[in-house]
């Protein structure tokens, strides 16, 4: 238990440190080169929907999202108490307990944040404003900004290029143009995540990795 205890709240002091601290420092978009190196960068984006940014179903979609978010880190808590109580491997509880951190620290950012600061477009946020936060409750902002593009470069005219629109009855995709090189433009790694995002991507890959060690078969009894 109290290593669970721990590494939960290393991981989510760390991750409400660093956004608190983009929050109120950087404006939206804006971005830095760490140790003036291009593939490590902090770029400052609020993440409004589910992974990636997509969006789902406006404000009722939000709520939604938050809602749900809260009742599967109910079920990861339990999925927690439950590996402690029958002493499960320690590599299994690790893994629980950074994915449990993970996404409890992004739910405070969809709880809370849009109560507690202003809004970051072309002005720094201030920290409970006199005029209230930029949304209320459950309709909070998830903060992202550690961006990694390792590779950004410019594609050969051998490559080919592909574009296509998907369909209009495709879930979430629908109607939109996905394409790959159509610009000639490559970056790897591209998204913007948080400290939150890397502990919930740990915890995964732990559990792929281990798999053997931490969900062992049970012997057949004769």
């Amino acid at each position: 238990m109290k290593k669970a205890i721990f590494i939960i709240s290393i991981v989510l002091l760390i991750d409400q440190m660093t956004k608190i601290y983009i929050k109120t420092h950087f404006v939206l978009s804006e971005e830095i080169k760490v140790f003036g190196l291009d593939w490590f960068r902090i770029h400052f984006l609020e993440n409004n929907g589910m992974a990636w940014g997509k969006e789902f179903g406006g404000k009722s979609g939000k709520l939604f999202l938050s809602l749900f978010r809260l009742a599967a880190i109910t079920g990861i808590g339990y999925w927690l108490y439950g590996a402690i109580k029958n002493k499960m491997s320690s590599t299994l509880i690790v893994a629980i307990s950074l994915i449990f951190a993970g996404a409890l620290g992004n739910i405070i950012d969809s709880v809370f944040y849009g109560v507690f600061f202003s809004d970051s477009y072309r002005k720094i946020a201030t920290f409970l404003p006199d005029e209230g936060g930029y949304a209320s409750v459950f309709h909070g902002k998830v903060v992202d900004m550690i961006y990694l593009p390792v590779v950004d470069t410019v594609m050969p005219d051998w490559i080919p290029s592909v574009g296509f629109d998907f369909p209009e009855w495709i879930p979430l995709f629908g109607g939109k143009h996905f394409s790959i090189f159509e610009n000639r433009h490559f970056t790897f790694f591209d998204p913007v995540f948080n400290i939150a995002d890397s502990a919930i991507s740990i915890g995964v890959g732990l559990l792929i990795l281990f798999n053997k060690k931490t969900f062992p078969k049970k012997e057949k009894v004769d």
